[in-house]
């Protein structure tokens, strides 16, 4: 089922009841990961998710900030401190999947996969929650400037239970930033996640969070596929 058996899956589990968060190293078996990341790095057409005057939007074929229009990118920079901002690049791959956007790429098959029964178990196992009836995913991409603050994925229409990340990126240099923080009930970072590759974080819903600013000196992208495991 491309996922990399762990002997010691059961003390994962217990440790991601204790704890709340887990990171799985060597998750997905070395072809389909790879598979996943040439997907993101050549034959995603991503576009821009931000948002201003708190309301999301997706600029689509944009993926950097100084793509935007002049007016936009005015407006967007005096709004950038107040609560709950991003910028990123997205590409929303239930929104494209059910639109048949674009039927042949990868990520339709990886999406597919998820929601199979067994993989749907194996996480059922892995939370120890049997709520979960399916999940939802989108591709994400941070370069130089972008970012996400301070929100905790709680949706409740959605029904989201865990966060989980598969990172893609490869040779990323703590330097650059776009760390994961996990913060407290007091707003204390209590946890640092560096992006890797091959890896899956997966974090109880609600759970304050941030992706720290990407300085302009990155050499890579920050890749990621974000999802949610949903009651709902």
């Amino acid at each position: 089922m491309y996922i990399q058996e762990k002997e010691n899956f059961k003390t994962l589990a217990q440790n991601l009841k204790k704890q709340k968060i887990l990171r799985i190293n060597n998750f997905l078996n070395d072809e389909f990961v790879n598979r996943l990341r040439h997907c993101l790095l050549h034959e995603v057409d991503w576009g821009l998710a931000c948002r201003i005057d708190n309301e999301p939007s997706t600029f689509l074929n944009c993926d950097n900030f100084k793509d935007l229009p002049k007016k936009i990118r005015k407006k967007f920079k005096k709004q950038i401190n107040a609560p709950f901002q991003f910028i990123y690049g997205t590409y929303m791959m239930v929104t494209a999947y059910i639109e048949k956007r674009d039927p042949e790429l990868f990520l339709n098959r990886y999406l597919e996969w998820l929601n199979t029964p067994d993989i749907i178990q194996y996480f059922k196992n892995l939370t120890q929650d049997n709520s979960i009836v399916k999940i939802n995913a989108q591709a994400t991409s941070y370069t130089a400037g972008q970012f996400l603050t301070q929100h905790n994925d709680e949706h409740i229409e959605e029904g989201r239970l865990y966060a989980c990340v598969l990172g893609l990126t490869k040779n990323w240099n703590p330097d650059w930033g776009g760390l994961l923080h996990i913060l407290n009930n007091k707003g204390k970072i209590v946890t640092t996640l560096v992006p890797e590759f091959n890896t899956l974080s997966i974090f109880k819903v609600p759970q304050d969070h941030f992706v720290s600013y990407v300085t302009p000196f990155a050499e890579e992208k920050r890749l990621s596929i974000t999802g949610w495991l949903l009651s709902k």
